[in-house]
């Protein structure tokens, strides 16, 4: 099974879920979106937004795709670019953040992992473009109507802190230097067990192929 995690840009904007495809809640703001919503053009309201994002700062979001057929995705970029985030009660977000607007992982993926390498490919392109974190706006509630907001609950699963309290909507926070050592620490917990459980000193190699002899132990220092 192979995983590849790519930039949202216009090529591949049309493997989002449909649902969120259309959406706009957080491109616009409330009146732009009802407008939008009236005249049936939310579709090419995305699209011009992703566009605009894309040449002024660059890949607004990354899709994840397990063998091919596209399996999660999550947008953020500036709160600058987000009409949408100041209307919250715990704005606004803090200058040296990107705002993670959504995220999604199709319910048949669900439970493999693939929604902390988005993060962490996240936090990596974050890092790379000099913030030092992502923040969200969690939801306590997930009622009709604001699945657009990310669970709170899940946003703390992946590593998020909170940051502002609200009864429904708190702000969280991942400071991204913590994100992108995950995938290594993981390495290295697996590593360990590995090595506990494997039978008959026989180290197997991952992904299969003939196995090879366990090295001799180092001794550990004195």
């Amino acid at each position: 099974m192979s995983r590849r995690v790519a930039n949202i840009t216009l090529d591949n904007i049309d493997d989002l879920p449909q649902r969120c495809r259309r959406c706009v809640f957080w491109e616009l703001d409330p009146v732009a979106r009802s407008r939008a919503e009236e005249a049936g053009g939310t579709d090419l309201e995305k699209e011009a937004w992703v566009s605009s994002a894309l040449l002024e700062w660059g890949s607004c979001g990354k899709i994840i795709y397990v063998d091919n057929v596209p399996a999660g995705f999550a947008m953020y970029a500036p709160p600058a670019y987000v009409p949408r985030s100041v209307a919250f009660p715990t704005s606004p977000v803090s200058p040296d953040a990107v705002l993670l607007m959504t995220a999604k992982i199709v319910e048949e993926f669900a439970g493999q992992g693939l929604g902390r390498m988005l993060v962490q490919a996240m936090a990596k392109d974050v890092i790379r473009r000099g913030y030092r974190a992502i923040e969200a706006f969690g939801d306590l509630r997930q009622e009709e109507g604001t699945r657009c907001v990310i669970p709170a609950d899940y946003l703390l699963s992946v590593g998020f802190k909170t940051v502002r309290p609200h009864r429904r909507w708190p702000r969280l926070r991942l400071e991204v230097k913590n994100a992108v050592t995950w995938r290594e620490d993981v390495e290295v917990a697996l590593e360990r067990l590995l090595g506990s459980v494997t039978p008959e000193g026989i180290l197997r190699p991952v992904g299969g192929g003939t196995p090879a002899p366990t090295p001799a132990p180092t001794p550990a220092p004195a």
